[in-house]
């Protein structure tokens, strides 16, 4: 698949709007953006061999770990990656599918949920939904 940025950009849009508002409200401070890949420092950052890839990356404070001085900082920045997402896409509707648990995932860590829960949860869904991905 081959989406135009700005495509791909209104997927990601519509990710962040299935989640719900409760949530949406409490964001702060979080910029969402779309990059092709991710960076050579991102891939070193999170230790990823040749073989492997990332379709989402939070970089931030997250919110359970914000202090009361938590104030003039950068804003949290949620990468989603375009070109290895598509590569893992069957078709349209899987390409939405992983955009949509990619923004989720990416989210779970602004709000605190850390790597190995937020993989547990993802499985139950994945259960619950019969196993498909």
């Amino acid at each position: 698949m081959n989406l135009s940025q700005g495509e791909f950009e209104d997927m990601v849009r519509d990710g962040v709007g299935v989640i719900p508002e409760k949530f949406l409200n409490l964001l702060d401070n979080v910029d969402v953006v779309v990059e092709d890949e991710p960076s050579l420092a991102q891939r070193r950052k999170m230790k990823l061999r040749s073989d492997m890839t990332l379709f989402g990356l939070y970089e931030g404070v997250p919110r359970t770990k914000r202090g009361p001085h938590y104030a003039w900082v950068l804003p949290d920045k949620i990468t989603i990656f375009q070109r290895p997402i598509e590569a893992a896409a069957r078709d349209i509707e899987h390409l939405k599918k992983i955009v949509r648990d990619t923004v989720w995932h990416e989210f779970a860590h602004h709000f605190g949920i850390e790597e190995q829960r937020v993989r547990a949860i993802e499985a139950v869904k994945r259960k619950k939904a019969g196993g498909g991905n």
